[in-house]
């Protein structure tokens, strides 16, 4: 209770400070306009002289084009960031936009958690904490290599968002048969090495005592590792849908995909029953007949994976966005530059964050040798990951959106669209901590029959209710940085978290499955404040010094 308490602390202490700063706005300060801080606005922060001048009128009512940015006080951002009501109860354009990209986005990205917590479901059928346990160690290391090759989709739909806000057809599809070749390329190299070398992987995570892990961990990582490289290419797909703004398609082919998942989850994990002898029949359809255990699972999600792949390809070649000449043939070093110079800031950001959830998982998987612990951390994250990738769909909102406005109206656009997802991020996150905590009772006992994991499951997953509060600042303003391009300083910010996160493993918080929680509340409280403190202050669309729309 004590470390329940200590958390609540941690994450509504500095949202109460954000809210008091913003309701104090009775004078404002403004850079002078000199050449020196207009050529270097960072410069504006710390150097001049400074102007106080009165309050300006409220824009609760009014559009925030109407003002340039250096008129819009922290409260009126504040107030204008909210979604708006007519007299008649109807959301304003602008509203009706974000949710017609947001929430279409998050149903698709919501499906895969949820199929994956089908998948520990049945797993969990298998009352046996050691699947558990191998499930959640072999998911890191397929998700630590697949989002160290996974950065070139994250910055396709920003740039795809671009050029089609500019008319440039021809450009956004050259970028997407770009990103779709080097995730090929990629893709092949990751699903190799985890193939090949299956125990060096999972010694990330498995410490040398967790032999009897080991066993069932190495056949999944195989199987899933098959996935890879469809599963890249569906993450192409979906960014350059989501870059047209068109996310209703992507959830179509979601929910086709997962649905054969689900379905073929049972039958590859406790077979499709007894048949001809194992002596009379091949070795994949014995198995098949037999089920593959807790690595059927990682069968089914490959499988669905690959029909994924293989249907948005044909979509896109039907857009006319994607030609299979081009995804077999390497682009020229030029047209790589753009994709490389953002993917390297974007590839350090995700090895960092690997880093830091291989850690986090290690600690965890070293906790006991029963494996109840590994298993309670695999279970609540699989939980919080169904809120996380709600506030996924921010960030992918924000990050198409900010950059299309941008390209079709400028800062003082792009700047109205990302205050307005900065707000609908804090209250999802309000609404995700208040509905996860509620539901615990109900939905841990669904994913292990196990009355010791349900009780170990608590506390964590008590704590990672109240993460998200702080989220729903973290994905909007990363959002809002990957429509910018702000590669460099979303990778600075995240690297900085990251070691706000393994000081706190590394300190005795890390020796209990709760103290592995605040240790990740703690990176994202830092992430929270980080990306908030540079949208408003630092980015370009900051209110400071704007003197063009």
């Amino acid at each position: 209770l004590r470390l329940l308490e200590t958390a609540m602390m941690m994450l509504l202490f500095p949202l109460l400070l954000l809210s008091a700063a913003t309701t104090i706005h009775g004078f404002q300060v403004q850079p002078l306009r000199s050449a020196v801080t207009l050529s270097n606005p960072r410069l504006s922060l710390t150097q001049g002289s400074v102007r106080v001048s009165s309050p300006r009128r409220s824009v609760a009512n009014e559009s925030i084009e109407q003002y340039d940015g250096s008129s819009l006080s922290s409260w009126n951002r504040l107030v204008s960031s909210l979604p708006r009501l007519s007299p008649t109860g109807k959301l304003d354009k602008l509203d009706k936009k974000i949710l017609q990209t947001c929430i279409p986005t998050m149903l698709n990205l919501m499906v895969v958690p949820i199929v994956n917590a089908v998948d520990t479901f049945y797993v969990g059928r298998l009352r046996d904490p050691l699947a558990l346990a191998a499930q959640s160690a072999a998911n890191q290391c397929f998700f630590t290599v697949y989002f160290l090759v996974a950065f070139l989709p994250t910055i396709t739909a920003p740039v795809v968002a671009r050029a089609i806000g500019e008319k440039k057809w021809d450009e956004a599809r050259d970028r997407v048969c770009e990103s779709m070749f080097l995730c090929n390329v990629l893709g092949g190299i990751g699903s190799l090495i985890l193939i090949a070398f299956p125990e060096q992987v999972l010694r990330m995570v498995l410490p040398k005592s967790g032999t009897s892990v080991m066993a069932y961990a190495v056949p999944y990582l195989r199987l899933r590792a098959f996935g890879m490289l469809p599963a890249l290419l569906s993450s192409c797909g979906f960014a350059a849908y989501n870059g047209m703004l068109n996310t209703v398609t992507p959830l179509k082919v979601t929910l086709t995909t997962n649905l054969i998942n689900m379905i073929l989850d049972p039958l590859f994990i406790f077979g499709i029953g007894r048949g001809a002898s194992s002596t009379q029949s091949s070795f994949i359809l014995s198995s098949l007949q037999r089920g593959f255990g807790a690595a059927g699972a990682a069968a089914a999600t490959s499988v669905s994976e690959t029909i994924s792949s293989l249907i948005y390809v044909k979509l896109l070649i039907r857009r006319k966005l994607v030609k299979l000449t081009r995804l077999l043939k390497p682009p020229s070093l030029k047209a790589l530059i753009p994709l490389i110079q953002g993917g390297l800031a974007i590839l350090l950001r995700q090895a960092t964050l690997n880093v830091a959830f291989v850690c986090a998982a290690r600690r965890a998987q070293a906790l006991d040798p029963s494996g109840v612990s590994a298993a309670a951390y695999g279970i609540t994250m699989q939980i919080y990951s169904l809120g996380v990738v709600a506030h996924l769909g921010i960030q992918a909102t924000a990050a198409s959106m900010v950059s299309s406005a941008r390209a079709t109206g400028g800062n003082s656009a792009g700047r109205e669209t990302a205050d307005r997802i900065f707000g609908y991020g804090c209250l999802l996150g309000l609404v995700l901590a208040v509905g996860q905590y509620f539901l615990l009772p109900t939905i841990t006992p669904l994913f292990s029959p196990l009355p010791e994991v349900i009780e170990a499951v608590k506390g964590p997953a008590a704590i990672s209710s109240f993460i998200h509060l702080v989220n729903g600042l973290v994905f909007a303003g990363e959002g809002a940085l990957l429509g910018l391009g702000a590669y460099k300083d979303l990778a600075v910010i995240t690297a900085m978290g990251v070691g706000c996160m393994v000081s706190c493993l590394l300190s005795p918080l890390g020796k209990s499955l709760n103290g592995i929680l605040l240790s990740l509340a703690a990176f994202n409280l830092f992430q929270g404040l980080a990306v908030t403190l540079h949208h408003v202050r630092f980015s370009p669309l900051r209110r400071r010094g704007f003197g063009k729309r």
